[in-house]
C-alpha cells in the first residue's frame, strides 16, 4: 500500500484547486514546527524543559517552559517564509509583525502553541492549535483589526496532539484529515482520511468541578446524562476529561461525544473560558467539517464576530444531535 505523506497530500490539494501554492507551503512550515515541538515535548525532563518559566502570558496565566519554547518555534519557523502578513499567538498580547527584511504574503496565522500545558509535568497529552485567515484585501499593514474576522472566514485550521504518537489533524475546507508522524522517517503519513464525528455517542467531556457554577440548561443536560438507563435518555453515559482541549476534542472527533466548556458564574465576566480566535474557531471548523456542530450554547461559534484578539467564548461542540439538544435547552430559557 502506497504511503502518502503530508506534502504529497497538500500537492494533490493544490492540483485540485483547493489550496494555493502559498497556503500549501505555509501548512508545511507549520507541520515542520510541530515536529520540532514534538521533539521537545517528548524529551521532557531529559531536556530540562519541565516546570514553570517564571513568566505570565497575556491572560495572566503562569507559563510553562514548554509554552515559551513552543511559541518561539512557531514564530521563528513561520516569520521568514514569505507566506504571512502577520501572526498572533495566545501567549502574546499584540500582533507579531513579520520582520521588515523578510518578504510578506497574504495570510494570517493564529495559534495556541501548547494547549493543555498544565498537563506537561504529569506526562499527559498536550497539543498545538492553529487557524489560517486571509489578510483583508487592500491592507498593507497588519493590525489587530486584520485578525477580527468570524471563524467562517478561516481557510484552514488544525491541531497537533502530542500523545503516544504525534498526529497532525487538518482541514482546508474539504473534510478533516489526520497524519501520523513517522519518527524514523521524519514525515507525517496520511493515516486517517475524511474523519467524521460519529452521530451516536455515550461520552461527554466537561469540568465537573464547576457544576455549582453552571447555568440551568447545562445542569439540566448533564443531569439527564447522569441518570443513565433509568433517565430520559434511556442509556448510560461516561464522562471523560483530560483538561487538554486538543486531547478531549481529538477523542470526540475519533469516537464521538460532546465537549463542553460552557458559560458559568466563574467565567461570565470574561465572556467564557476558551479563546475564540486560537481555540474555539479552529476546533469549530474541524468539527463542522467532520459532520458535527459547534455552538456557544446560543449561537454558532463560526458566526461570532470577534471584538478583540484575545476574546473568550463558551464552547459546546461534538456530535450534532447532542450539541443541538443542549443548545436548544439554552434557547428555551
Amino acid at each position: 500500500m502506497r504511503r502518502v505523506t503530508l506534502t504529497q497530500f497538500l500537492i494533490e490539494q493544490q492540483r485540485a484547486g483547493r489550496v494555493s501554492a502559498d497556503l500549501r507551503l505555509l501548512l508545511e512550515v507549520v507541520a515542520r514546527a510541530v515536529k520540532a515541538i514534538s521533539v521537545n515535548v517528548s524529551k521532557g525532563a531529559l531536556a530540562g524543559v519541565l516546570g514553570e518559566a517564571g513568566t505570565d502570558n497575556v491572560q495572566g496565566e503562569a507559563q510553562k517552559k514548554l509554552d515559551v519554547i513552543a511559541n518561539e518555534i512557531l514564530l521563528q519557523a513561520n516569520e521568514w517564509g514569505g507566506h504571512l502578513a502577520g501572526m498572533a499567538s495566545e501567549e502574546v498580547e499584540t500582533v507579531h509583525q513579520i520582520p521588515f527584511d523578510y518578504p510578506k504574503g497574504g495570510y494570517l496565522l493564529l495559534f495556541d502553541p501548547l494547549d493543555g500545558s498544565s498537563n506537561i509535568d504529569i506526562n499527559v497529552s498536550v497539543g498545538t492549535i492553529f487557524s489560517v485567515l486571509r489578510n483583508p484585501e487592500g491592507r498593507t499593514d497588519v493590525t489587530e483589526d486584520s485578525f477580527l474576522q468570524p471563524g467562517s472566514e478561516q481557510i484552514a485550521a488544525g491541531y497537533a496532539v502530542y500523545g503516544p504518537s504525534t498526529q497532525f489533524v487538518l482541514t482546508v475546507g474539504h473534510g478533516v484529515h489526520a497524519f501520523t508522524l513517522d519518527r524514523e522517517m521524519g514525515s507525517f503519513i496520511y493515516t486517517h482520511p475524511f474523519m467524521t464525528v460519529p452521530d451516536e455517542t455515550s461520552e461527554f467531556a466537561i469540568n465537573a468541578s464547576n457544576a455549582r457554577h453552571w447555568e440551568a440548561p447545562v445542569k439540566r443536560y448533564i443531569d439527564e446524562l447522569q441518570q443513565g438507563k433509568t433517565g430520559p435518555r434511556g442509556r448510560d453515559f461516561n464522562m471523560r476529561w483530560v483538561a487538554s482541549m486538543v486531547a478531549d476534542v481529538h477523542r470526540v472527533l475519533t469516537r464521538g461525544g460532546i465537549f463542553m466548556y460552557p458559560l458559568d458564574e466563574k467565567c461570565r465576566a470574561q465572556g467564557g473560558k476558551l479563546r475564540l480566535m486560537y481555540e474555539a474557531n479552529p476546533m469549530a471548523m474541524l468539527i463542522e467539517q467532520a459532520g458535527g456542530a459547534a455552538t456557544t450554547g446560543r449561537e454558532r461559534i463560526l458566526d461570532v464576530v470577534p471584538g478583540k484578539l484575545h476574546q473568550r467564548v463558551p464552547v459546546i461542540l461534538g456530535s450534532r444531535a447532542e450539541v443541538e439538544r443542549v443548545t436548544a435547552y439554552h434557547l428555551e430559557g
